[in-house]
């Protein structure tokens, strides 16, 4: 399997408007963390059904300070939106499977029509699952055969032991079957962006210029010699209940770390000024996406970084970060959230 076939798991892989920077930035709710049951309460506080609402702007789209991939950096304009304030939770995925009987791509297993040269042992029910820890000899990904959104980390593992969790082991299609269950979408890389930085001019991170300003971090990233070592100083080596970190400026949590996030945008390598140049961009079609690694494969821009990204080898817990995700492979670090436009509310 190739790198980029483990859907961003191997470590290979402007300025806002004059006008917008004077706009005041959303208040930021309690954190939620440990005592969250995962299902956030409906029209609580400056939340509604669990969302924020984002005013449409200019912001500087990408950026040349770090991987090629993520460049040029250009202007791009978003209407109003609504986003969840963080990202979607396996309590909340469980809602729509018990009000649906949804079966995720991971619980059927890979068919052929999709991936006509995988091996037949990865077409089992199952998903990537990232091992680590001193128990394991190698750390990395492994295939584990009766992973999913319930079984996160392989059988012995369950989402109830982890309900204000990001959802994991989810595809694009099963991303997209929650979203239209709740009457939303998932967003676009531009949206997706926009609500990371939080309102911040040009910033590196969700939070600001630097990636540590009160000397501890701010995310659920790795910290250690990636793959090897995590000295978990963020008290986390998988994910972590959604909301253990300060919101940024917009009111969203987790705009950095924990999980990857997928959008409806496909992926090429580096950004198509011209075609980001209108109203809402929704980036390439998924049938005109391209991946270098993996020629002919739809590919979906995921976005914010996972507890898995170190400084030293993925330091890609930042809003411009972005990677491909093979469509159809479910994964232990790749979770979503949602939106809705906000106009005729």
């Amino acid at each position: 399997m190739t790198p980029r076939l483990l859907g961003g798991a191997a470590l290979a892989l402007g300025v806002l408007a004059a006008a917008y920077a004077a706009w005041p930035a959303a208040p930021a709710p309690a954190l939620l963390c440990s005592g969250y049951s995962g299902v956030p309460a409906p029209r609580e506080g400056l939340w509604r059904d669990g969302m924020v609402r984002l005013p449409g702007g200019t912001f500087s789209f990408g950026s040349s300070r770090f991987y090629s991939e993520e460049g040029p950096p250009h202007p791009a304009k978003v209407s109003a939106f609504w986003i969840d304030v963080h990202p979607v939770t396996n309590a909340q995925f469980a809602r729509f499977v018990r009000a649906t009987g949804y079966v995720t791509q991971a619980e059927q297993g890979i068919d052929a029509q999709a991936a006509p040269d995988l091996p037949g042992t990865l077409r089992v029910p199952g998903a990537m699952v990232f091992k680590q820890g001193p128990e394991v000899l190698r750390p990395g990904w492994q295939f584990v055969a009766g992973a999913s959104w319930r079984h996160p980390l392989g059988p012995d593992s369950h989402w109830r032991e982890r309900a204000n969790h990001p959802v994991v082991q989810v595809t694009l299609r099963d991303a997209q079957a929650y979203a239209q269950w709740a009457g939303r979408t998932l967003p676009t890389e531009a949206q997706l962006e926009y609500a990371m930085r939080g309102g911040l001019q040009d910033a590196d991170f969700s939070w600001g210029a630097t990636e540590q300003p009160t000397g501890k971090p701010m995310a659920n990233t790795w910290q250690g010699q990636f793959p090897y070592h995590n000295q978990a100083l963020d008290g986390f080596t998988g994910t972590s209940p959604v909301g253990c970190f300060v919101a940024n400026g917009f009111g969203v949590f987790d705009a950095g770390g924990n999980v990857w996030e997928l959008t409806r945008s496909g992926y090429r390598p580096g950004h198509d000024q011209a075609r980001d140049a209108a109203l809402d961009p929704q980036g390439p079609a998924l049938d005109d996406s391209y991946d270098p690694a993996q020629p002919g494969t739809p590919v979906a821009v995921i976005k914010g970084g996972s507890h898995l990204c170190s400084a030293d080898a993925c330091m890609r817990y930042r809003p411009s970060a972005r990677q491909p995700q093979t469509v159809y492979l479910a994964t232990s670090h790749v979770g979503f959230r949602t939106v809705r436009q906000a106009e005729g509310e």
